[in-house]
């Protein structure tokens, strides 16, 4: 299983974009850019402009923030899921496919043995008694 770059530098990332839109906003009202570029005639500084446009990126990032961090959660949590054969029952662990039980001592460190549950227990000894009476039963019939 690949795994995506961690959730904290995605967002450092993010972060230094969102700081970068504001820093360039601020700057482009004090260097007054738009002047040096359409005209001679020099735009006075507008700080109720630039707060505002600073304040809308703002906004906008925290709400892209927020959406980022409940995606990038949701990513991590799918690729945590184990993918196991449904035919052989292996296991998928770095693009390999190994046995379970290999899996284990290799995941865990930790040897495995063979048993069996309850339930399987029982369903084993109802399967072993239905074969015996079907036994009995073919052999009474031959008998007869």
């Amino acid at each position: 299983m690949k795994r995506s770059l961690p959730i904290s530098r995605i967002v450092i990332y993010q972060h230094f974009g969102f700081l970068a839109i504001i820093a360039i906003c601020w700057l482009d009202e004090l260097i007054k850019l738009p002047s040096l570029i359409f005209s001679s005639h020099p735009f006075a500084f507008v700080f109720q402009r630039s707060t505002l446009d600073m304040l809308l990126v703002l906004t906008v990032w925290l709400i892209v923030t927020r959406s980022t961090r409940q995606i990038l959660e949701r990513v991590r949590y799918l690729e945590g899921f184990l993918r196991v054969c449904s035919w052989c029952r292996r296991i998928d662990y770095h693009d390999r496919w190994i046995r379970l039980e290999e899996f284990m001592e290799l995941g865990f460190d930790t040897p495995t043995t063979h048993g069996i549950c309850p339930d399987c227990l029982r369903e084993q000894k109802e399967a072993i008694e239905r074969a015996k009476r079907a036994r009995e039963n073919a052999a009474g019939k031959d008998s007869a």
